[in-house]
Parts: C-alpha cells; structure tokens; sequence
C-alpha cells in the first residue's frame, strides 16, 4: 500500500510517500530523521494488519514543508531518511 502523509497548498504539495509493502520495519529512517518526522508502529492505513510499518506522525503531517525543509533534496543531497531506507520504500514529492 503506498501512504501519502502531507498536504497540498498554494505554495505546492508536501507529502512523504511510503511504500508499505516495501517497508521491512528496520526503524533506520527514524533513527536518521534529525527531526522526529518519521516513527515505526501499527499500520493506521490498514487496520486489518498486524505488520508495524513507517509512518509520519501525526504531529508533523501538517507541518512537513517546514520541519522536513533543512534536508529538502538537491541535486547533491539526498534526505537522510530516503538515504537510510535500503527497501527504497520512501519518497518526497518536492
């Protein structure tokens, strides 16, 4: 399943995508995100499983353009939660 956290504004759209069926739970993403954004738990978006995947909090999701703008990708730096994701399982949209 592939769950979109984030929002769309005026200013653009926002959002952490995470590939569930990829995600192998190692908690690395968290461990790397110097902010807290990123957490390992019940999958929320699928009440039916008992597999824990990654998932932004619910604190961040509204605040993601901001909290997440320090490690914003460029052509030289990759995100360090995308860069500790081996399972190629998340994804930014800006």
């Amino acid at each position: 399943m592939i769950a979109n956290y984030g929002y769309k504004d005026g200013s653009g759209e926002y959002f952490i995508t995470i590939d569930t069926e990829k995600c192998n739970r190692c908690k690395k993403c968290v461990e790397a995100c110097p902010f807290g954004v990123m957490a390992v738990g019940e999958d929320m978006n699928d009440p039916l499983s008992d597999q824990e995947v990654a998932y932004v909090t619910e604190a961040e999701r509204k605040r993601i353009k901001y909290t997440c703008a320090p490690c914003k990708p460029t052509n030289e730096t990759i995100p360090p939660c995308i860069k500790a994701c081996k399972m190629d399982a998340i994804t930014h949209s800006w």
